[in-house]
């Protein structure tokens, strides 16, 4: 294996790249003890010793100081590790020995982002979030299924209009269609929206769609 670049990061953090592997970060004294340098081969034996002894280690603790800091999803402490210059191996490592102690767990933190989130947003909005923060869809499922019968989706959404109106009495049209809009971006379905307006509007006959 050919050590194919040394590029510093900062005055004593040096990114390695090995031809045929993930570039990976090193201090600059690990860089001189392990004889590191550009267009020179690196044996299996000290790769192996870098990313097992080295990089796994410091990726666990990276780990669990970033949990520290508040809880992350699986998905997202894996990009902040390999952003922060760990291999792919070493942050596979440190993720699964963090979820060895349920450090993180996906379920937890979907029922507790849904439980956080209820009362500014709607189911729609909130599962989007979800799967982009990288929870799987069946623990979104689950958390909203243990959250259904404690959150009443009308009442919040009341809640919310009766902060965002600009008056009292019935709402006129352009006052509807402001919230209507308001409502639906939040994520919130289009019959619990008008159930709920209609209770603010001058007669049950206005059409918001």
């Amino acid at each position: 294996m050919t050590v194919t670049e040394i590029r510093p990061v900062t005055k004593q953090k040096y990114q390695i790249e090995v031809e045929g592997h993930s570039p990976f970060v090193l201090y600059k004294g690990e860089v001189f003890r392990y004889h590191i340098e550009k267009d020179r081969e690196i044996s299996p034996e000290i790769y192996r010793e870098i990313i097992e002894e080295v990089l796994t280690k410091r990726a666990k603790l990276r780990a669990l100081h970033l949990l520290e800091q508040g809880d992350r999803t699986k998905k997202d402490l894996e990009e902040k590790l390999l952003k922060n210059g760990y291999p792919p191996e070493a942050a596979e490592a440190a993720l699964a020995y963090v979820e060895s102690f349920h450090y993180i767990d996906d379920k937890r933190y979907a029922l507790s982002y849904i439980q956080n989130q209820s009362g500014r947003k709607g189911r729609a909005r909130i599962q989007m979030e979800l799967r982009r923060k990288g929870v799987p869809q069946e623990y979104i499922d689950q958390a909203f299924q243990e959250m259904e019968e404690e959150t009443d989706t009308e009442a919040v959404i009341r809640e919310l209009v009766q902060k965002k109106r600009r008056g009292q009495g019935p709402m006129d049209e352009k006052e509807k269609q402001r919230l209507y809009g308001f409502l639906l971006r939040r994520g919130f379905s289009t019959s619990d929206i008008l159930s709920v307006l209609r209770e603010f509007s001058e007669d049950d006959e206005g059409n918001l769609t």
